[in-house]
């Protein structure tokens, strides 16, 4: 059977793979990037889905417009306006899932070979995403506070990419907030450059204490032009419910009628069901709730694994705590003879019980050995505590 040639510019995600190591009785795992099952608010999906089948059921059951189901657009807009961004509902498509979106950008602005420019570390699905399409993709490192923008500008001087791809808030697998300066310069970049500038943000609202800046979307309004520059990728997924599949994109029209032409080719349209479902729940106003209690689990348990690493790993193992989002991102720096190598320590720790993932796939070029990535999500803060005592062996 002759495949196409494409498949051999990526591989199986190396997460997917390590998730095969995870049937072994007892272990704790940190190597997943959802949400945890136990925060989804089962009665107030049931309510919403019940409410979709009372009020419209032909609509929900139905097939559907590409562009999304109206009501749900209209709430989107809505949610989207709390947030400071000013958006019409025929503004924005829905996608199933944010991962979609990222496959429709592939679709319409990648040409084999074109310069995509990504952060270094990011998230690996994007990576495999843009190459299957044909994409260079490039690394641009990243800090604490985000893309170094110096380094960037550089990158897209020398490079001149189709676009840039980022995810400015929590990342994955970083967990780095781009700065409120930094945002500004790279919406001034884009005008400056004319470069589009992808603005992933599945994990903007997971903040613990204070709210991090604006989005690059927001932020638009500041800087003349950069609406025309800018597509905003958001989704359901870590503050809802990944099962419902529900995203969005908001771009520049010229982008969203050809996004919308190759989701026609891809799906039809997300499902009326779940966008139905979605549409009630934002509807009745139970995010804000859901959002609170979230953030509470979530935050209590990156504080518990940042204080767990610093006592069990010492200075084996740097690190930022995380303000928000899902993830922990670390170096191991060799202190005390100890391990340097994050797929040795993979290996090591399989054998104590405990999995993360090792951090090279999550960089295009120039694999950073030593990093990895560990998340708190969906483990209890004294599984958290075991399952770093386990690390500290394995290191």
């Amino acid at each position: 059977m002759q495949f196409a040639e494409r498949l051999n510019n990526v591989e199986t995600s190396a997460i997917r793979e390590l998730f095969k190591l995870l049937g072994k009785p007892g272990i704790i795992s940190f190597a997943g990037g959802f949400p945890d099952s136990a925060m989804f608010d089962v009665d107030g999906i049931r309510e919403a889905a019940n409410q979709a089948l009372a009020q419209e059921p032909g609509a929900a059951l139905q097939y559907g417009a590409t562009e999304g189901y109206n009501p749900l657009r209209e709430q989107i807009a809505a949610f989207m306006g709390s947030k400071g961004v000013q958006v019409a509902p025929d503004g924005l498509i829905v996608t199933t899932g944010s991962q979609q979106a990222l496959d429709l950008i592939g679709k319409t602005l990648v040409d084999p070979g074109a310069k995509v420019i990504v952060e270094a570390p990011t998230f690996l699905a994007t990576i495999q995403c843009f190459r299957l399409y044909g994409a260079n993709v490039m690394g641009a490192p990243i800090d604490a506070h985000g893309v170094q923008v110096d380094k960037l500008e550089a990158l897209m001087a020398e490079h001149k990419p189709r676009f840039v791809y980022l995810i400015p808030t929590f990342g994955n697998p970083s967990g780095a907030t781009l700065s409120l300066e930094r945002r500004l310069r790279i919406l001034n970049l884009a005008v400056q450059t004319q470069t589009v500038v992808i603005e992933d943000d599945p994990y903007g609202d997971l903040y613990f204490g204070e709210a991090p800046p604006p989005s690059l979307m927001a932020l638009t309004a500041q800087v003349p032009g950069s609406r025309d520059w800018l597509v905003h990728c958001g989704s359901l997924s870590k503050v809802l419910s990944p099962g419902l599949r529900v995203g969005w994109m908001i771009a520049p029209p010229a982008l969203l009628a050809r996004a919308t032409m190759c989701k026609q080719f891809s799906d039809a349209h997300t499902s009326t069901f779940a966008q139905a479902t979605a549409a009630q729940y934002l509807k009745a106003a139970r995010m804000p709730a859901t959002l609170a209690r979230v953030r509470e689990v979530y935050a209590s348990r990156a504080k518990t694994m940042g204080e767990c690493l610093k006592k069990e790993l010492g200075d084996a193992m740097a690190f930022t705590q995380p303000g928000g989002g899902l993830f922990f991102w670390a170096r191991l720096t060799g202190a005390g003879g100890k391990t340097r190598d994050g797929n040795e320590l993979a290996k090591r720790a399989i054998e104590q019980g405990v999995a993360f993932v090792p951090g090279a796939p999550f960089f295009a070029t120039h694999p950073d050995l030593s990093s990895l990535r560990l998340s708190f999500a969906t483990v209890g803060e004294d599984k958290i505590r075991e399952g770093v005592g386990r690390l500290g062996k394995a290191v």
